[in-house]
């Protein structure tokens, strides 16, 4: 087959604004927050432009953020609480050198680095009305989310099982790619019978880096976005999540989590204390429901078990996680990958660049010009990755766009990560080929490439 360029399926017009030579400030991903390292430790480093104080704060938050919590009563007050159920005792566990998690495999008897969330489906339209106010309906007794771990003394409320099935594609060029599907249960309940409507889906946990610098970026950058009903007739229509925030008690914007379920990183921060390690905080409170009485009459490490200050330095920390260079921007092969990927409409969601608002967080994450390749907003991703599970306004085939910057390195930081938001994808290329709904078309393309032009893509996108 011919060349996708040369035949002009994929458009080459992107040249007027990718022109040949890379922008002066591409190889800069978070701007002057930006470190250049390529090893284990390149997600773990503080923003390049932070100073003296800034690196200290940058500290005590890492130091909450990455050794484990115990739970009470214990002599370390500041930082006791755990359980009694949870998923894990450190952020850093499910973060992996604060990088991506990973799918279980089968027959692995915990979910490391992944866990699962759980809702009721609506059966009215008041419930449908709580879920687009509340986010979820949560399971009456087992809540928003399986707690497959506990403190001695509780049970914990279930385990994980994946079975996975295989199925090949089969490129241009001849080159085949196996793909694994994964078929996710709940076994072993800890309180009862898991309910036969019970809605669950998968989550790995993503990369902590640049997040303060997306929280930085201007609503109005975002929503110029949106397009809900495709008036442009590209086949690209994202849509904006409206959630509820704790603090201000209205709908904002979201923009964290795989479902842009999250407006802001501290509210982000809250909800993983509370529903990864069972720890409280003025936020959200434990999440034991009636039947489980152990959980209920366990030991407390106080009413706000992290308190304000301490949840503030895990959010600095959370805020100034660097993004790591790009690498070999002006490479012919990565030059023709970008050239790719912007002429197949893989750009349309992964939009390349912003530049930060002058009033964020710190000044560090101010005024800086960004290539994050997120819009941040909701897609339809077809039925194949359909959770089937709504959250706010997002329907259960939606999906927020994941950033894209530092990808090329996050096999560097944990062998073992995983891509998509259930882990499925064991490379990008697999990651590429599960797209679908508006992606289709994208994902189409890139089957048909020549293999020199897939290769070429794949350059691209390892050197983010």
């Amino acid at each position: 087959m011919a060349s996708l360029i040369a035949a002009g399926l994929v458009t080459t017009g992107c040249d007027l604004i990718f022109p040949p030579k890379p922008d002066p400030t591409e190889h800069l991903s978070g701007g002057a927050t930006t470190v250049f390292d390529v090893s284990r430790n390149a997600y773990s480093l503080p923003a390049a432009n932070l100073g003296f104080a800034g690196q200290l704060d940058f500290k005590v938050g890492n130091s909450f953020f990455k050794n484990p919590w115990v739970e009470s009563p214990a002599s370390t007050t500041a930082r006791d609480g755990l359980g009694p159920l949870m998923n894990t005792n450190g952020c850093q566990n499910c973060h992996i050198k604060d990088g991506r998690g990973h799918a279980p495999l089968e027959n692995d008897i915990h979910a490391v680095s992944m866990l699962i969330r759980l809702s009721r489906p609506a059966s009215s339209t008041e419930e449908e009305e709580r879920i687009r106010t509340h986010g979820v309906l949560p399971d009456p007794i087992y809540g928003g989310q399986l707690q497959d771990f506990a403190i001695p003394g509780v049970k914990p409320e279930g385990q994980i099982n994946v079975e996975y099935k295989t199925k090949i594609v089969q490129l241009e060029g001849g080159e085949e790619v196996e793909l694994r599907e994964p078929a996710f249960s709940l076994v072993n309940p800890g309180y009862g019978a898991f309910a036969g409507d019970l809605q669950i889906s998968p989550r790995v946990a993503p990369p902590m880096i640049g997040l303060g610098l997306l929280e930085a970026v201007a609503e109005q950058d975002i929503l110029a976005q949106a397009d809900p009903d495709d008036s442009n007739d590209d086949g690209i229509s994202g849509r904006a999540n409206w959630v509820k925030s704790e603090r201000a008690k209205e709908p904002v914007l979201g923009r964290f989590g795989w479902k842009a379920g999250m407006p802001t990183l501290e509210q982000q921060n809250a909800g993983a204390f509370a529903g990864d390690m069972g720890i409280t905080s003025t936020l959200f409170r434990d999440d034991c429901t009636a039947p489980q009485t152990e959980c209920l009459n366990a030991p407390d490490g106080g009413e706000h078990e992290v308190t304000d200050k301490i949840l503030g330095h895990v959010t600095f920390y959370t805020q100034h996680l660097a993004v790591p260079g790009r690498r070999d921007v002006a490479d012919p092969q990565v030059l023709k990958g970008k050239q790719l990927f912007i002429g197949s409409q893989c750009g349309s969601c992964h939009t390349p660049s912003y530049t930060t608002q002058d009033k964020a967080a710190t000044p560090q994450l101010a005024g800086q010009k960004i290539w994050p390749y997120t819009d941040m907003l909701l897609h339809d991703m077809g039925e194949d990755l359909a959770d089937n599970r709504p959250e706010f306004l997002a329907n259960g085939q939606e999906w927020r766009t994941p950033p894209l910057w530092g990808i090329g390195l996050a096999q560097t930081v944990s062998k073992e990560a995983t891509f998509l938001h259930d882990g499925r994808a064991r490379t990008l290329l697999e990651a590429v080929l599960w797209h679908g709904g508006e992606a289709q078309k994208s994902r189409d393309l890139v089957v048909a490439m020549l293999p020199s032009e897939r290769k070429a893509l794949l350059r691209f996108l390892e050197s983010l």
